[in-house]
């Protein structure tokens, strides 16, 4: 009786702590995403030398490995890449693929009104994109694991793909070169100019349709929230992960001495985020003409058959 009655306790005190008018919380987050698919490229190009394979798998990785810091309450958040003091010597290219890989500005949700902003500065540009929250179909599963000691439950679903979100993308299948037969391949070898060929990087990328999400969250911090614009579970998300990129949280605290004020970023021009999504897509075809025929790598493109 006495150990039902101290339980009771715990639980209620518990509870208490995330009734409160303040409450507040922090979670920090690695984003991770693989690049694999991107080295095995690098790999078999005779045109890239060494050193210019570890300078692109070192910009790469500061575009693909990232820590973020989650702020919220019990309504909303505002999730912030962590500053680095670091001088970028990075190509347009890979500076424009770096705004497009989950970082930049503050993302704020309100998942009590169903509204989102983020503050974007792509090209120079400064945006604030307002929009309303995705509401994603979970599908809550029965496995359990444990995360930084708080039992999480597993739920997934299904997501189209953003064509503004570099990490969507994927290698295209070699599915021509397998069609095509011994004699067709020497025949287009043959037709080929002497003058080496040129691709754009990202013509050998392709965006699927759909992506598969995985999301582990704790029912014992009992807020809608999680990274970037994942919500809707019933208990704070402390991992996701679509196949390529894995967001992974390393540390909570819940009430923190010092609080965040949590509010939505107001600076830059207004716009929808199909309306931003157009922008960013326009630009990105403008960049890839400019660079095609180009001599330089410029960040997408390489020089093959060197």
């Amino acid at each position: 009786m006495k150990k039902t009655i101290l339980l009771f306790f715990f639980a209620l005190v518990y509870t208490n702590s995330f009734a409160q008018k303040d409450f507040q919380g922090m979670a920090v987050y690695e984003s991770k995403t693989s690049t694999s698919d991107f080295k095995a490229r690098f790999e078999g190009n005779k045109s890239i030398t060494p050193d210019m394979q570890k300078m692109m798998e070192e910009r790469m990785k500061k575009m693909f490995e990232k820590t973020f810091v989650l702020n919220f309450d019990k309504s909303a958040s505002i999730y912030k890449e962590e500053e680095k003091l670091e001088a970028s010597n990075q190509g347009g290219g890979f500076r424009m693929m770096s705004s497009m890989t989950g970082g930049g500005g503050t993302y704020y949700k309100n998942v009590k009104d169903k509204t989102y902003s983020v503050d974007k500065d792509f090209m120079g540009k400064e945006f604030l994109v307002k929009d309303s929250l995705a509401s994603l179909n979970w599908k809550m599963e029965a496995e359990t694991r444990v995360i930084g000691g708080y039992t999480c439950y597993k739920a997934t679903a299904v997501k189209a793909a953003s064509k503004t979100d570099f990490r969507n993308f994927r290698p295209k299948k070699e599915e021509a070169a397998q069609k095509d037969s011994p004699k067709k391949e020497e025949t287009a070898q043959q037709e080929k100019p002497k003058e080496a060929p040129k691709t754009s990087f990202m013509d050998a990328l392709e965006l699927p349709k759909e992506i598969t999400i995985t999301a582990w969250y704790t029912p014992e911090i009992p807020v809608s929230q999680g990274p970037e614009g994942y919500w809707g579970l019933p208990g704070l998300i402390l991992e996701v992960n679509d196949g390529k990129t894995i967001i992974l949280c390393s540390k909570v605290v819940l009430n923190p001495k010092e609080k965040t004020e949590i509010k939505a970023p107001s600076k830059g021009k207004t716009v929808s985020q199909n309306e931003y999504d157009e922008i960013v897509v326009k630009k990105m075809e403008e960049f890839r003409e400019m660079n095609q025929g180009r001599s330089g790598g410029g960040g997408f493109q390489i020089r093959m058959g060197q």
